[in-house]
């Protein structure tokens, strides 16, 4: 957990750092319109799925260790030839995870997460799931258990492979020659982000294009096809959390609802999307039928309203950085304590982007926990130690934080009723 959470109090600020820079390129250069609560609302997924990976919450019935224990053939030494098969084996396993995601009702849920944002960006890229508490897919790394590598090998790798997928999500990189042939490009991947029926459910490598190409799910970014981004039943919320279950609450409530005994059992596994005949008739959800012609999740906030969600992202960036930084002396129980906070602190905050008129009521609720946090422990998690008065000035953020969060909501909402009646 703990070096864990040095890895990603490095790689956070890095990350942070080149997605600003993207939409300051797309803005000063491209001059393109900045969607800047998709932004938000992406940074703020990428900062739950972090927090709850730290915490470690999640449960692996099959790990890599005991599946190496039962079916290896051999134990190969540990080089740097090693790496690189452990590197293509895990790269193997995520393409049949990836494709089993993007194919089945049930798993859909937790990846459906990374492909609910209408735009294509960096910011994309660290849209990622808090939904997947259960990890059933170590049996995809069979071939590299079969020789016997390490899981310490295993464990290294993983991350490598993960922040290797974060660069191919832009648009602001074209064609790259040879290597359209060998690697995941930012080309291929804007056909994979898109919910154009010629791209659906394409290019699904995660590292090496080649397993598409060998398992024929891959497809040419063409000119004459532009990529339109999102999925066909859009969220219409900013707020990450919402985003994580909506799915998989349609599975229950069919499941639940549905007349055909059959149905209810067989929805979890039928392919992405599909509902029961009653249902798709007694309960209706919004789908997008021509991908050209909807409107997306977008609308115009003030001024000061962008600059409140900004200050409230970058003081959240600075607890989950404090939180990452000094997750041993946190200790346990209070590490629990402080993730559950910033859950609560990401979903006022996105509340608030969406509008919601209840956004207030989380954003007090923030406030309560965060001063009965302060009363009971004495300070915030040891930062006093940093700086002696720091309680005070949290004490008065979340005062400050109510008012504001308060009054820049109802004026969106008098504005949006006022427009709502031209």
């Amino acid at each position: 957990m703990e070096k864990y959470g040095k890895i990603l109090l490095i790689a956070m600020p890095i990350f942070f750092f080149l997605i600003l820079l993207e939409k300051w390129y797309g803005w000063y250069i491209k001059k393109d319109k900045i969607n800047t609560l998709d932004t938000v609302s992406s940074l703020t997924s990428g900062i739950s799925m972090v927090t709850k990976n730290v915490l470690g919450l999640t449960f692996t019935i099959l790990s890599y260790e005991w599946i190496v224990g039962k079916v290896a053939i051999t134990h190969i030494s540990t080089t740097w030839l090693t790496y690189i098969l452990a590197f293509v084996s895990l790269d193997f396993a995520h393409y049949w995870i990836h494709r089993i995601d993007h194919k089945i009702n049930f798993f859909w849920n937790s990846h459906i997460v990374h492909h609910s944002s209408e735009e294509f960006d960096l910011a994309c890229a660290v849209r990622q799931p808090i939904s997947s508490f259960v990890k059933i897919f170590s049996i995809f790394l069979l071939p590299a258990a079969l020789l016997g590598i390490s899981p310490i090998v295993i464990a290294t790798v993983t991350p490598i492979q993960f922040f290797a997928q974060f660069w191919y999500h832009t648009r602001y990189i074209n064609r790259m020659g040879f290597l359209e042939h060998i690697l995941v490009t930012p080309s291929h991947h804007r056909v994979h982000h898109a919910f154009n029926e010629e791209y659906m459910d394409k290019n699904l490598a995660q590292i090496f294009i080649i397993w598409d190409k060998l398992f024929g799910t891959f497809q040419e970014e063409r000119a004459d096809i532009v990529p339109v981004y999102g999925i066909t039943r859009p969220m219409r919320t900013w707020n990450p959390i919402k985003i994580n279950f909506v799915h998989m609450w349609l599975l229950i409530t069919d499941a639940w609802k549905t007349n055909n005994i059959k149905d209810k059992f067989q929805i979890w596994f039928n392919p992405t999307g599909w509902r029961p005949s009653d249902m798709e008739v007694k309960n209706p959800v919004y789908k997008v039928d021509n991908v050209y012609d909807f409107d997306k999740y977008f609308s115009k906030k003030s001024t000061p309203f962008y600059i409140w969600t900004w200050i409230q992202l970058v003081l959240l960036f600075i607890m989950v950085a404090y939180f990452l930084g000094h997750i041993a002396a946190i200790g346990v129980p209070n590490v629990f304590i402080y993730g559950g906070f910033v859950f609560i602190y990401i979903y006022a905050l996105t509340d608030f982007m969406d509008g919601n008129k209840f956004a207030i009521g989380w954003e007090i609720f923030k406030a309560i926990i965060g001063i009965t946090i302060l009363v009971t422990i004495g300070d915030w998690f040891g930062a006093d130690k940093l700086y002696a008065p720091l309680s005070k000035f949290m004490v008065a953020y979340f005062v400050i934080s109510v008012i504001v969060t308060g009054l820049l909501n109802k004026e969106e909402n008098e504005n949006s009723m006022q427009t709502a009646t031209v």
